[in-house]
């Protein structure tokens, strides 16, 4: 029989349960409404402070570009421009206190030979700039005719010499073969006024500036004659071991900022101006023509691109220039997976 006790209970176990129902939606909706809300993910800024080797010019015009119109920042990198000497970077990265610099090839060869775990990643320039240059009066127009000629150049160290060794080598001359002068970076001063017969110089630089100031003038190129492994950016081996992500993002923001100066010159000219003191009142012809002639030395098939054969070359000159003792592993070196 049932009481009236039986009845009730049964009846409030109805009613909560409709009315549980209600309370079950509306929970349930604002959990749905809650997950389709968009959430923000703010994206950690990594800064990078990167020795550029050179003071600012126009000839950085890419990574200008690149911050300038915030190429970085989509990659979460926030770049800060370090001026210093090209082997304060190598011995930073190396020393895994930077994770980047712009080197020429030499620089990591060299400091691998030391047991700097320095990798080359991305090839900036494509062509090896360097060359030398001398009043059309003398007649050097080839290596061999350097035998017997008082050349100055920066000093005894960085791509200049180098790349003047390589011109000798061609020759089959040898340095006793001509007289060095460490006369620092005043070449086009020293050449006007025949304080030398030739210079070691940038083929992108100097000789813009020598003809602006009127002067007949032959250009030896080491492209010419020989790849080498030029300018480009490196990491070190933790950094592509422990955040390949942050290579990547680095590489693909450079290489924006690279296409995007091949593609208009005359936009990354302007932008430069924010970045290069002065370049405003310079004379705009003669920068423009350097930024030009760089141009010519960056373009490539395949932008960031770095050749085996320029490595091999490259270990040749230092081996016999006796900067290294034996042959290293180039595989070691340098790489190409992050830009393919």
């Amino acid at each position: 029989m049932m009481t009236f006790n039986n009845i009730y209970h049964r009846r409030s176990i109805r009613l909560w349960r409709w009315a549980a129902i209600p309370v079950f939606v509306i929970l349930f909706a604002a959990c749905s409404a809650a997950q389709s809300e968009p959430t923000t993910v703010v994206q950690e800024i990594d800064h990078i402070r990167l020795p550029m080797g050179f003071i600012p010019n126009v000839q950085y015009a890419p990574f200008y570009v690149a911050v300038e119109k915030g190429y970085y920042q989509d990659n979460g990198i926030e770049l800060e421009f370090d001026y210093s000497f090209e082997t304060d970077g190598v011995a930073l990265v190396g020393a895994e206190d930077l994770q980047f610099a712009l080197v020429s090839g030499e620089q990591v060869l060299l400091a691998r030979a030391q047991e700097l775990p320095v990798v080359y990643v991305l090839g900036w320039w494509q062509d090896y700039p360097v060359g030398v240059v001398a009043k059309k009066e003398l007649g050097i127009q080839s290596p061999a005719d350097l035998k017997g000629k008082q050349i100055g150049l920066p000093g005894l160290f960085g791509a200049n010499y180098i790349g003047l060794r390589a011109l000798l080598n061609e020759a089959g001359l040898e340095e006793d073969d001509v007289t060095l002068d460490s006369i620092g970076f005043n070449q086009v001063e020293a050449l006007a006024t025949d304080q030398e017969q030739a210079v070691v110089i940038y083929a992108n630089n100097e000789p813009i500036q020598l003809e602006s100031l009127g002067y007949d003038i032959d250009l030896i190129q080491v492209a010419d004659f020989v790849q080498l492994a030029s300018n480009g950016l490196i990491t070190n081996e933790a950094t592509i071991t422990e955040n390949p992500d942050l290579v990547r993002r680095m590489i693909q923001a450079t290489l924006r900022g690279l296409e995007d100066t091949l593609a208009d010159p005359d936009q990354a000219f302007e932008i430069s101006k924010k970045y290069v003191e002065n370049l405003a009142q310079a004379d705009q012809e003669i920068q423009r023509q350097v930024l030009e002639a760089s141009i010519a030395f960056w373009k490539a098939e395949q932008l960031g691109y770095t050749a085996p054969e320029a490595w091999q070359n490259m270990q040749e000159i230092l081996l016999d220039m006796g900067l290294l003792s034996q042959p290293l592993d180039l595989q070691q070196a340098y790489t190409n997976e992050f830009i393919e």
